[in-house]
């Protein structure tokens, strides 16, 4: 795009496709069970990067300041830190690299994106976030999946009334000791 070929975006597109392709004929087969985790993770991956390039080119969505680029979750390698940087919206965030294992990937729907946009604006401004609706709607796998996205640590603590303030300042100084992120569930 930035080249002046305004067809990059649909030549992206067909290149995803076809990727999606290859991922769904290798699913099919015959794999170990770690190798298969692998691919259905990789298509979770690219099936919503797909749908993104899509919405770009019905949009017609060619300038980097347009909200809707700006708006999704990206990763730079900055060569003047020498480091992997995730931007959204004004929000700038350093890879973490701590590693989590193979343990797949949240679906991302349009609701997980805007919570991550959300999440993301309120970290950018040193706040936290409280994700809030019924019981089973995946607050706490969407804060997870960030978190992975971001490659930190995420710790979840199912919050009860035998919890006291000794115990919430024990968490906060290992999370804030560790740089990790802490989710409490049912506070």
């Amino acid at each position: 795009v930035l080249a002046g070929n305004k067809y990059a975006m649909k030549e992206l597109e067909a290149k995803l496709t076809g990727q999606l392709n290859d991922l769904v004929a290798m699913v099919r087969t015959d794999l170990q069970k770690l190798t298969r985790k692998k691919v259905n993770t990789l298509l979770i991956i690219d099936v919503h990067a797909r749908d993104i390039v899509d919405g770009f080119v019905r949009e017609s969505i060619l300038n980097a300041k347009e909200f809707a680029w700006e708006s999704q979750l990206r990763f730079y390698w900055d060569k003047g830190v020498d480091d992997c940087l995730i931007r959204q919206c004004t929000g700038q965030f350093t890879y973490g690299y701590e590693y989590m294992g193979l343990n797949g990937r949240l679906v991302i729907t349009p609701l997980t994106d805007r919570c991550y946009m959300t999440l993301t604006q309120a970290l950018t401004f040193k706040l936290g976030g409280a994700p809030a609706g019924p019981a089973g709607t995946g607050k706490t796998e969407t804060t997870k999946d960030l978190a992975r996205a971001l490659a930190l640590p995420c710790y979840v603590f199912n919050c009860s009334d035998q919890m006291n303030y000794q115990t919430m300042a024990d968490i906060f100084r290992g999370l804030a000791q560790t740089g990790s992120w802490g989710c409490f569930d049912e506070f």
